[in-house]
């Protein structure tokens, strides 16, 4: 990573407001994002994994300002972006797209392809023959037919909406893209090709992504960097060969002890992690380390400190050199790491 990362993330918090009972009374907030932070670099891929309902999509939506944080900011190639109403951000939002998990929910039914993947470029005041000419160039890229461009989304495929989707986000030439769940509504097989392609055009455009999945065997595949994330916070972080190889959070060893492996042998030789009960809810999370209720190695301080990211180990380029930084408590106490620059880091109080 560069000394000046293309997206730096700063304690970043969303609150919702609770659900109000039947007879009025407003429920609890419910801190759906609690104090992420982490830096991308230009080129790179940042997994962000975890169960349903952990924030990482939420974290994304509010990268791209689909969604307002609560608190904390976004820096996107060296300008805050969280704050910037509207029309101020509008000239960044070329530089910063979105793919969506479900196609076609993501694409306007009553749009021709043709509209749908030249509608950012006209948004950005471009001329309606350069665009057109722009969405057939894109239809190519990402392995279409030009002449499909007068069709409607529901005259594709999944796999091929979803290529009409990753063509619209790069109409304007961004340097960042997140990936939301990009692959998980198709098939198997299909879900390969959608990989193999991404992966071409970060090759070939440069492009930097923020990927994130729940299948911890596509983001090994894509990702260069991985955050773990549970209820809100991220849990662990770092390069993927310290997280794959040598996870530090429990978490995270259960996580990938539940990632199928291809020799039977292996499956059946390799200690698997079951989490019992739910993940807690948002609106009402546990004292302490919001893990320790599903933890197997809880002790008496995990029911009463929240423990801050720290590097872990002695792999990769922060956590030899010390150049990390340290973490300090961010908004409510939540962790934030600085200055990351490699290596691993991880919330717990007796990381493996």
């Amino acid at each position: 990573m560069s000394s000046q990362p293309l997206l730096s993330v700063r304690d970043l918090v969303k609150t919702f407001p609770g659900r109000r009972s039947r007879t009025g009374r407003a429920g609890a907030p419910v801190r759906a994002v609690d104090g992420v932070s982490f830096d991308l670099g230009a080129g790179e891929t940042l997994g962000l994994v975890g169960e349903s309902g952990c924030g990482k999509s939420t974290t994304g939506r509010m990268i791209v300002r689909l969604l307002d944080p609560t608190s904390g900011t976004v820096t996107f190639d060296g300008t805050e972006i969280g704050g910037l109403s509207q029309a101020r951000l509008r000239p960044h939002r070329r530089n910063l797209q979105m793919v969506f998990q479900d196609p076609y929910s993501s694409l306007n039914p009553r749009q021709t392809v043709a509209r749908i993947i030249s509608e950012p470029l006209l948004v950005q005041g471009g001329s309606a023959a350069g665009a057109r000419k722009r969405a057939a160039e894109l239809m190519e890229l990402v392995g279409l037919i030009p002449e499909h461009l007068d069709r409607y989304p529901h005259e594709f495929s999944g796999g091929q909406a979803q290529r009409i989707g990753i063509a619209r986000s790069l109409a304007t030439s961004p340097k960042l893209v997140i990936a939301d769940e990009p692959v998980s509504a198709l098939d198997v097989s299909i879900q390969a090709q959608v990989v193999n392609l991404m992966e071409r055009l970060q090759r070939e455009l440069g492009l930097a992504y923020v990927f994130i999945a729940h299948d911890l065997s596509v983001v090994k595949r894509v990702c260069d960097r991985v955050a773990v994330m549970y209820l809100g916070r991220i849990v662990e972080i770092g390069d993927k060969a310290e997280v794959y190889g040598n996870p530090a959070h429990p978490y995270t060893r259960a996580l990938l002890s539940a990632v199928p492996l291809p020799d039977p042998a292996a499956e059946r030789a390799r200690e698997r992690i079951v989490l019992l009960g739910d993940p807690p809810s948002p609106a009402d999370p546990p004292t302490g380390c919001t893990f320790h209720p599903r933890c197997p190695k809880a002790r008496e301080i995990c029911r009463t400190e929240r423990p801050l990211l720290r590097i872990v180990g002695t792999g990769g380029a922060g956590a030899a050199t010390g150049v990390a930084g340290e973490a300090t408590g961010g908004a409510g106490g939540a962790a934030t790491a600085t200055g990351v620059t490699g290596g691993r880091e991880a919330a717990c109080h007796f990381p493996e």
